[in-house]
């Protein structure tokens, strides 16, 4: 897979909703009906952070509900990789980027969003071909105003903020030209999961789905 490949799908992913959630699962009987309350409340791009013992199994159960395109997150290393694509990754997250974890995924054919915090960042990905990036951490990097200033000069990379993005601020995130979405935490709270209040996240989810890009 070429970046240029992978950028490709990962725009059309990013094109499904305005949110991706990004999921940190403790509980693996939550993995199933969580996916299944944020695919029925619109929001059908989720990413399982790699953070967790049972986050690979996670992917697993979730690849299997319908509607759901699940995604890997904190992908840090070639075994990383390899080890999401082999539990039903369909795309891959990361918080930067390197040589090293780029060659792996393109190998894999794992369309990933590869993250950058600056303009060189930005820019070393765009040369290697990737044009759509995850801006990370948003918030903790001047928020929606610096992305609408890197996006002045690099208007060819569209992305997908995350980091500190909320309901509150999503909007105006998602204003901006060079968002595709935002990726958040709120719409899958850990005391709703505790409670198993899936119709509550549907709810949220449902909410996030639809804010206007």
């Amino acid at each position: 897979m070429t970046p240029s490949e992978a950028s490709a799908q990962a725009r059309d992913i990013c094109g499904l909703a305005p949110v991706i959630p990004v999921l940190v699962i403790h509980d693996l009987a939550h993995a199933r009906p969580l996916a299944e309350a944020l695919v029925a409340g619109g929001l059908p791009a989720l990413e399982v952070t790699l953070r967790t013992p049972v986050a690979l199994e996670a992917i697993a159960e979730m690849a299997a509900v319908e509607g759901g395109v699940v995604g890997a997150g904190t992908l840090l290393t070639p075994a990383d990789v390899a080890a999401a694509k082999a539990a039903g990754a369909l795309f891959g997250v990361s918080p930067g980027a390197t040589p090293t974890l780029l060659d792996a995924a393109e190998a894999a054919d794992l369309p990933m969003l590869p993250g950058a915090a600056t303009s060189t960042e930005v820019m070393a990905l765009l040369e290697r071909g990737y044009t759509v990036q995850k801006f990370f951490p948003a918030e903790a990097n001047g928020g929606a105003p610096a992305l609408k200033s890197i996006g002045a000069p690099l208007p060819q990379v569209s992305f997908c903020p995350t980091g500190g993005v909320s309901l509150a601020n999503a909007p105006t995130y998602l204003g901006l030209s060079n968002t595709l979405c935002v990726g958040g935490s709120w719409v899958a709270p850990a005391a709703l999961m505790e409670a198993g209040d899936w119709d509550g996240i549907t709810k949220l989810a449902a909410e996030a789905a639809e804010l206007p890009r």
